[in-house]
């Protein structure tokens, strides 16, 4: 969520404090949560344009919408750019997208039971605003100009300094989609174990959830568009983090990482002020331009580490990065993965020995051929959808093993079902889209806005 991180005004004085900060993430098992994030399209039901921010059927009015259904307002100074309720939140992504920030629950059943109810609470509103919200991982029909900007401070900051180092990072603010889920860990190990899993098998998981075939009405050429857009946004910020995978990685190496990553904001006085290209390390020192002698606290550190944007990023927490935005129940099955996958010790052992062969080079050529082929890529003597078969296999015994049953005695692994069929079929959604394009549809994108609205 791009809100500003909650107020620690500890001033930073040395490098083992950021250390700290990553470290103190650090939970016994009992107290490990999910986190299930994921992001709509907002749009007009007559026109199919997406939403502005002011208006009679804006995204302002969308989000006061929710106001009746017991949630509070965010505000950047007098501007509306989310909604809170206890440890959830809405908010705004730079087009006008929609985000959920669900709150840290202990079962995928809590999860999607929340996903359902903040779906069924947002057409409720749109049903009287005239509105609709699409799940899909790239505005399918629409230009960049025909993108509105949503007026938050950092999102002027990031827009005027994307160009500069990629050509496609106004695409990935204007017009994707995604769902994430924030996992916990319990120790430096075990961080390390679930960050080089989870960098290994993103593309796995891309692939799985592989939904945005189309741009501007035609197909794009490949199945996760939205994939192949982050890697030519920003290369400072972005990727694989080879390092992860070498010996003496932990939290200080991270720390290392993120300090060479460039800033693009500091937050004063509720105000995003542009310090874009410059080093958090100047900052710690107390030469950074524009504020010579100031130090730095820990909530700007936060916000900071909220800007880097790998495959799977680590704050306190772990952020799993790779998946396209989608249908209603395929939102479940992106937690049900992950935590099949690390929460359950055996499942990750198996998980790591999956991928612990893998070279550097091998794992960069899966990122690079999975936004194209789906399940088809190639990946030494297979595909990508015998590893996903694999992959998915483990999940369902964590999941399993985990044992947190429903009120009627059913485990998670039914959340798995929706990945698992596509993955048995050796199609990903976005090829189904692509059927449904060239046959019954007859090359017209607008029934997309139909059969996969909300």
């Amino acid at each position: 969520m791009s809100v500003p991180a909650a107020a620690d005004s500890t001033p930073i004085e040395n490098r083992s404090q950021l250390v700290a900060h990553l470290a103190s993430g650090s939970k016994p098992r009992a107290d490990w949560r999910i986190g299930t994030e994921h992001e709509k399209f907002a749009f007009d039901l007559k026109s199919l344009r997406p939403l502005p921010y002011d208006g009679p059927n804006g995204i302002k009015a969308l989000l006061e919408g929710f106001f009746r259904f017991g949630w509070a307002p965010i505000k950047e100074g007098e501007t509306l750019i989310g909604a809170t309720k206890g440890m959830a939140n809405i908010s705004l992504e730079p087009g006008g997208q929609l985000e959920l920030s669900g709150a840290p629950l202990q079962t995928i059943h809590q999860t999607c039971d929340e996903v359902h109810q903040h779906l069924a609470e947002a057409n409720a509103i749109c049903t009287g605003l005239g509105a609709g919200l699409l799940g899909l991982g790239f505005n399918p029909k629409w230009q960049r100009e025909d993108i509105p900007w949503m007026p938050k401070g950092r999102y002027k900051i990031m827009r005027d300094y994307m160009p500069k180092v990629g050509s496609l990072g106004l695409d990935m603010m204007l017009r994707t989609c995604t769902v994430q889920v924030n996992l916990d860990f319990g120790s430096e190990a075990d961080m390390v174990k679930k960050l080089r899993v989870s960098l290994a098998l993103q593309p796995v998981a891309t692939a799985l959830f592989a939904n945005s075939p189309f741009t501007e009405g035609k197909p794009n050429g490949f199945l996760s568009y939205r994939a192949q857009i982050w890697t030519d946004t920003d290369p400072d910020r972005t990727g694989q983090l080879p390092f992860a995978f070498d010996d003496g990685m932990g939290f200080e190496r991270y720390v290392d990482y993120a300090l060479d990553v460039p800033m693009y904001f500091v937050y004063r006085d509720g105000k995003y002020i542009d310090v874009a290209g410059q080093s958090f390390r100047a900052f710690i020192d107390g030469k950074l331009p524009g504020f010579a002698g100031v130090r730095p606290t820990l909530s700007d550190w936060a916000d900071h580490l909220t800007t880097l944007f790998p495959e799977a990023r680590l704050k306190k927490y772990l952020e799993m990065r790779g998946a396209d935005g989608g249908r209603w129940r395929s939102l479940c099955s992106l937690p049900a993965l992950w935590v099949g996958l690390l929460y359950d010790q055996t499942a990750l052992d198996a998980a790591w020995d999956e991928v612990k062969s893998w070279t550097a080079a091998e794992r960069a050529a899966l990122r690079a051929d999975v936004p194209k082929h789906g399940f088809k890529a190639p990946f030494r003597h297979e595909t990508v959808r015998e590893i996903a078969l694999r992959v998915l296999a483990i999940a369902r015994e964590g999941l399993k093993s985990r044992a947190r049953n429903d009120r009627i005695g059913q485990d998670e692994t039914a959340f798995l079902n929706d990945i698992q069929q596509a993955a048995e079929r050796n199609t990903t959604f976005a090829e189904e889209l692509l059927e449904a394009w060239r046959t019954r549809w007859g090359g017209n994108i607008d029934p997309i806005f139909v059969e996969r609205a909300f």
